[in-house]
């Protein structure tokens, strides 16, 4: 890997020391659909809430110096951890949701593309990012979510994972929480 194509870790910066135990807001953001998806849910199972900056399409560029942002690149590599990983998720009685500012038709174009089984929400107004008070970072004039992870259990956060810098390893990180907990 050249000096260029490294993930640079980011620091934890404190935003989102306010998180655990709070309550999932009353809001609903669109999914890949176009369908509203409900995240105050008090459902028996636990939701894994994992934002990220944005994946990257094959038919775009990526906005300027991207792979110079710290915490910005490995979005497709997360949401593909993931996807690879449902069975067990869901195996451990939870469900993961995709969480970005990207807007409903680009996440359509990448749930199909890489054969995303689950629920990629479009925070594409900001609404729960305000809510939650959720880190971002702008490029070119476009606010983009940091990486972060939130295991939510009857309208509870109860677990934060962040700030995320091995992308590779973080599902585990999550698998291995659900197991203890």
């Amino acid at each position: 890997m050249s000096s260029d194509q490294k993930i640079l870790i980011p620091e934890d910066d404190g935003t989102i020391n306010h998180l655990k135990n709070s309550n999932i807001p009353s809001i609903s953001l669109l999914n890949q659909e176009g369908n509203y998806l409900r995240l105050d849910r008090t459902d028996t199972f636990r939701v894994i809430l994992y934002f990220f900056p944005m994946t990257g399409r094959p038919d775009m560029p990526l906005p300027k110096d991207w792979n110079k942002i710290s915490g910005a690149r490995g979005c497709t590599l997360q949401t593909c951890k993931f996807r690879d990983n449902y069975d067990n998720l869901i195996g451990l009685n939870s469900v993961p949701i995709g969480i970005t500012t990207q807007n409903v038709e680009y996440n359509k174009e990448m749930t199909n593309r890489l054969s995303v089984q689950y629920d990629v929400l479009s925070d594409e107004n900001l609404e729960l990012k305000n809510a939650l008070n959720l880190p971002t970072f702008s490029v070119e004039n476009k606010i983009y979510l940091k990486r972060l992870t939130i295991i939510v259990e009857k309208k509870i956060v109860k677990k934060v994972f962040y700030p995320i810098y091995s992308i590779d390893k973080h599902i585990n990180d999550v698998l291995e929480w659900l197991r203890k907990n």
